[in-house]
């Protein structure tokens, strides 16, 4: 397969992805190796790379010839991934996948490599999975709400704040419905189409109560 020429939108979706990586390094934890490839100089195809000590890599480097193999078969199959066990130059285990990046006309324009080093100590696997004392103590606010719908979404937010708003003595009585919708703002629940009126609904209060305290906090 030979190199690919890139248009600008390509470029523009190979840039998207490096913006992904630290991210996504970050979740998986430090024996993940993340690897983009742009195929655009199979040469210097690496453009970025997270913790590329597991390969003794970084950006510049070339694509590999089992990338290039793998290009072929996804090529003629119109796969776009590959899971697989490979060893890195010490001859240590690695399980990797890659997975086909497409631009523009659906062409392969790139490579997202991930390599789990497959040496890491169990303990240390662990201790990415644990949350640290800060995680644990965080407050209500940072609770994640996974609904089936918005409206849900937004019932289930709106508890969870009420009752952290309820149990604070310092908030007064007169001003918990503000702090409410204060914490729902900062939330970003009112970018949701409709949510002003299902917010109002649900505090027992209504819509101009609600973008009055809106508006105030705005000001």
């Amino acid at each position: 397969m030979e190199e690919v020429g890139l248009t600008l939108t390509d470029r523009q979706v190979l840039s998207s992805y490096v913006e992904l990586i630290p991210g996504l390094a970050e979740y998986l934890g430090s024996s993940y190796e993340i690897v983009l490839h742009s195929l655009d100089s199979y040469e210097h195809s690496v453009i970025a790379i997270v913790n590329g000590e597991h390969t003794g890599r970084r950006v510049g480097a070339p694509i590999t010839d089992r990338a290039l193999e793998m290009l072929e078969r996804f090529s003629a199959t119109g796969l776009s991934s590959e899971t697989y066990f490979s060893t890195n130059r010490n001859g240590e285990p690695l399980k990797s996948t890659t997975i086909a990046i497409r631009g523009e006309g659906d062409r392969i324009i790139g490579l997202l490599c991930m390599n789990f080093y497959m040496n890491t100590p169990l303990n240390d696997i662990l201790i990415g999975m644990i949350p640290n004392a800060n995680d644990i103590i965080a407050p209500l606010q940072s609770d994640e709400t996974f609904a089936s719908s918005t409206d849900d979404m937004i019932a289930s937010t709106l508890e969870n704040v009420r009752a952290q708003v309820y149990r604070n003595s310092e908030i007064p009585s007169s001003a918990k419905n503000k702090a409410i919708v204060r914490f729902l703002r900062d939330k970003g629940i009112f970018r949701i189409k409709d949510s002003v009126p299902k917010v109002a609904e649900l505090l027992g209060i209504s819509k101009n109560t609600v973008y009055f305290h809106l508006r105030n906090i705005e000001e």
